[in-house]
């Protein structure tokens, strides 16, 4: 599992500054899986089934996320197989001849991988390399891809701008970080004119797309503590889009909407959330670092509902389907919980192994991707 922060020291970044591992806080996970707190019984009110199955290769201790184009699902492995599928028909699989260390960025012309040695690569739609570009440090999470330029985002938390051509650097991000941080795979979103990222220190920053500069810098969440430790308080997730928002959530820190223009809090709740969230056109939602998932109203941060009845099974990033709010826990099962109260509607099994990537919608479905390598097409109605 690596959606919350563990208390272990895994390296030293070139800046100096020392990074721990995105491994869960939930002790009832790995070795000790049999130690999970059993699931009740619930009365289904909901279909959660498989379109299709694919297997890609084992993630190891990486998050390799899918990317989503239209019917288009690409996704890759640690061992650098990276995969077409239409429609859940396998179009082509090729090998990148590089062990990669993240998810997959895609548009409809191109699509991106990386390597923990700082190596981008580019892909036609057709499975044919492109470019090969370098950046300097590892790439933990999936590039943004969009039709003229390729953002990279690396462990040591610069962004660079590539263009999607030729892989011909554009700009370059930096920022000094705090001197301890959490090792993440959050990726960026980006708008015609601004790409944004969450960052060590709780900060959240718009960077002119076009040249990289800071359009503005706000802050989802304030370090406090007497310890570098308890002073963590990083943005761990992506933020997410909600019409004329932006909302980001931090770990040990707060979730929170901001003005898309401008950067200016609309409304903040502490709630600490090292999975993500997500919107629909009326809600947020969020599970927090106890394994609760809340509903949120978009426009205040009321809250709306609460299910803990996932305490300790370390539920994901959740993703609204329809009627329904999708949730991953540590056993790889997935739960839809109603949109209108958070109660359990159904649940599905999977692999055995956990869901650390994020959950992506597909049409009217969605795309998991466990770590052992299942990438599975699921529907709920």
């Amino acid at each position: 599992m690596k959606r919350f922060p563990a208390l272990i020291l895994v390296a030293a970044l070139s800046s100096g500054c020392s990074s721990l591992s995105l491994d869960s806080l939930n002790p009832f996970s790995g070795s000790s899986k049999a130690k999970v707190p059993p699931l009740g019984v619930i009365k289904p009110t909901a279909q959660l089934a498989d379109v299709w199955r694919y297997g890609v290769g084992q993630s190891e201790n990486f998050v390799f996320v899918p990317a989503v184009v239209g019917g288009t699902v690409y996704a890759a492995s640690r061992d650098g197989v990276i995969a077409r599928l239409d429609d859940g028909r396998l179009i082509w699989k090729i090998n990148a001849g590089k062990s990669l260390s993240g998810g997959v960025g895609a548009s409809d012309k191109l699509l991106a991988v990386g390597t923990e040695k700082g190596e981008v690569l580019a892909f036609g739609t057709d499975g044919k390399p492109l470019w090969q570009a370098t950046v300097t440090s590892e790439v933990l999470a999936p590039p943004e891809v969009s039709d003229d330029m390729v953002f990279v985002r690396s462990a040591d938390s610069r962004i660079q701008a590539f263009a999607a051509a030729d892989g011909a650097r554009k700009w370059n991000y930096q920022r000094a970080n705090p001197a301890l941080t959490l090792r993440t795979h959050a990726g960026l979103i980006s708008t015609p004119s601004l790409v944004i990222a969450g960052f060590p220190g709780g900060k959240l920053v718009a960077i002119n797309r076009s040249n990289g500069s800071t359009m503005w810098e706000s802050n989802v969440a304030l370090p406090k503590g007497a310890t570098e430790l308890e002073r963590i308080a990083d943005v761990t997730s992506p933020p997410v889009l909600a019409g004329r928002e932006v909302c980001a959530a931090a770990f040990q820190g707060r979730v929170a909407c901001f003005e898309l223009s401008s950067g200016n809090v609309v409304w903040s709740r502490d709630i600490s959330s090292g999975a993500g969230i997500d919107v629909d056109t009326q809600n947020l939602y969020i599970s927090d670092d106890k394994g609760a998932v809340h509903a949120l109203d978009r426009a205040t941060g009321a809250s709306l509902w609460k299910q803990d009845k996932l305490g300790r099974r370390g539920p994901g990033r959740p993703l609204a389907v329809g009627a329904y709010i999708a949730v991953s826990d540590v056993e790889g099962i997935v739960h839809l919980l109603q949109r209108e109260n958070g109660a359990f509607a159904a649940r599905l099994n999977g692999d055995g192994s956990s869901i650390d990537a994020a959950m992506q919608a597909y049409g009217r479905a969605f795309i998991a991707q466990t770590r052992a390598g299942g990438v599975r097409a699921l529907s709920a109605r």
